[in-house]
């Protein structure tokens, strides 16, 4: 078997023996690759007698080259682009020597070899595109100014999307957008259309960017790329039906589709807007099941999650979910803090005697911490320590809210400018401690209330209702 096997090599070496002339050079190119790829015994002398009989030809030197290249040997591909160069200068070769620079992750090298590639032969495209790909980690726009001089060499060749790119890996997708735009869409690569719509979908063209992902689903039905573009810009723009179109073809109609949670949990926000709210909890469970580049963004699906809960009125589970969001938090904000006491009082509004006065206290807890954490929110906090107080007493007999409301105007009052925050606080303030001086039956004080309220509203109908009656008794 080896004899023969030998015998069939040297048949093929014979072959390449021949003139150039008489047989192109990819198809030598071709026969010593199966040669190499083939690794015979007496490789490195039947590789001594090729490059003796092609040291003049830097096509084929640099193609041998290339073959060990892509065989990741990185030693004798260079040997071979140096044998290409030593027989002519040759642009091929030159790109041989930057895409292994490339390879070693020394960008700098591979440009140089890339800027000596475009000298030997401006024409060559190829030169230009490897040298814009590694040149626009250092400076984008040079990478660009590279490409506009082959539109200048080659105008027969479109670089506009290749410009699109390069903004899109920078994160410039205003720029992006543009130079995609002045491309042919239907000439497109995939990767680019992909570029293209998501380009647009971070701008927040979610119309736009749904329009690119329908062109590339014309092209490929089942790419998971357009298919996802599709589900996100879909759900942003509450399109949601179509949106769970999308989200049935991602999932169960793309090739080789991988999955992330930022997939799940957009499908769960797609099934939360149309209602569907156990499924949504599924699919932020399955979210979470993922691997996440940082605690922050787990966090966020947790919310996402607590929230599902609420609108499908599991409040226990809410709750539970909100907690453990705040715990995975490591310096929950204001707001995060407000989540939790908000849905303390959405659910006791679900409840009734003790259970609802108990989920109310739970919420005036939340609320009052805020201002031991953040003294910023003092007002604010004691703004809603107020309006629990009153929920707990809707027949105002009690005057739970009383000193709160009472705090609160203090703070208001001396203001010499109030804004219109401050006056509807006001309002509610002296509401209350108007009507609560009202049901102890002092009309004098509740009168002072309702006074004050006309002195910043002065059409204020519910102080002027109460002042007419107070002045018929």
């Amino acid at each position: 078997m080896k004899k023969t096997k030998y015998l069939l090599i040297g048949a093929m070496l014979m072959s390449l023996s021949m003139p150039a002339t008489a047989q192109d050079n990819k198809a030598q190119i071709d026969e010593i690759a199966n040669i190499i790829k083939s690794n015979p015994a007496d490789l490195a002398k039947q590789m001594k007698d090729i490059y003796k009989k092609n040291k003049k030809n830097s096509e084929v030197l640099c193609g041998i080259g290339r073959t060990y290249y892509d065989l990741k040997d990185t030693l004798n591909a260079k040997v071979y682009a140096e044998y290409a160069l030593k027989a002519k200068e040759y642009s091929p070769a030159y790109i041989l020597l930057g895409d292994l620079a490339a390879r070693a992750n020394d960008g700098g090298e591979a440009a140089k070899y890339y800027e000596m590639a475009i000298y030997t032969d401006p024409k060559n495209p190829e030169a230009y595109y490897k040298y814009a790909n590694v040149y626009r980690k250092v400076s984008p726009q040079g990478a660009v100014d590279k490409l506009e001089e082959l539109r200048a060499q080659r105008p027969d060749i479109a670089v506009d999307a290749m410009i699109g790119r390069i903004y899109y890996s920078s994160n410039e997708f205003d720029k992006a957008i543009e130079s995609f735009r002045k491309a042919d869409i239907n000439a497109m690569e995939e990767a680019d259309l992909t570029s293209f719509a998501m380009s647009l979908w971070f701008s927040q063209k979610y119309d736009e960017s749904l329009k690119i992902a329908q062109t590339g689903l014309k092209k490929n039905p089942r790419d998971a790329a357009f298919n996802r573009l599709a589900m996100f810009s879909c759900t942003d723009l509450k399109d949601y039906d179509n949106a769970l179109i999308y989200a049935d073809a991602l999932f169960n109609k793309s090739d080789s589709a991988k999955f992330s949670y930022f997939d799940y949990t957009y499908y769960g926000n797609a099934l939360s807007g149309a209602k569907k709210h156990t499924e949504a909890i599924d699919m932020y469970k399955k979210a979470l099941e993922q691997n996440f580049e940082d605690k922050t963004k787990r966090a966020g699906v947790i919310k996402q999650l607590a929230e599902g809960y609420k609108q499908n009125d599991d409040y226990e589970n809410a709750i539970k979910t909100y907690q453990e969001f705040l715990a995975s938090v490591e310096k929950p904000q204001a707001n995060d803090i407000v989540g939790l006491a908000q849905l303390y009082t959405q659910y006791a509004n679900t409840m009734e005697g003790d259970a609802r006065k108990d989920m109310f206290k739970k919420a005036e807890s939340t609320y009052a911490g805020l201002k031991e954490k953040f003294p910023d929110a003092e007002e604010y906090s004691i703004f809603w320590v107020a309006r629990i107080n009153s929920y707990m007493d809707p027949e105002t007999t009690e005057g739970l809210a009383k000193p709160h409301y009472e705090q609160l105007a203090a703070i208001i009052e001396p203001r010499a400018e109030k804004s219109a925050s401050d006056k509807a606080r006001l309002i509610e303030c002296y509401r209350y401690l108007g009507y609560f001086n009202l049901v102890k039956d002092d009309r004098d004080a509740a009168d002072v209330y309702w006074n004050k309220i006309l002195e910043l509203d002065p059409e204020n109908e519910i102080a002027k209702q109460a002042l007419t009656i107070s002045n018929k008794k």
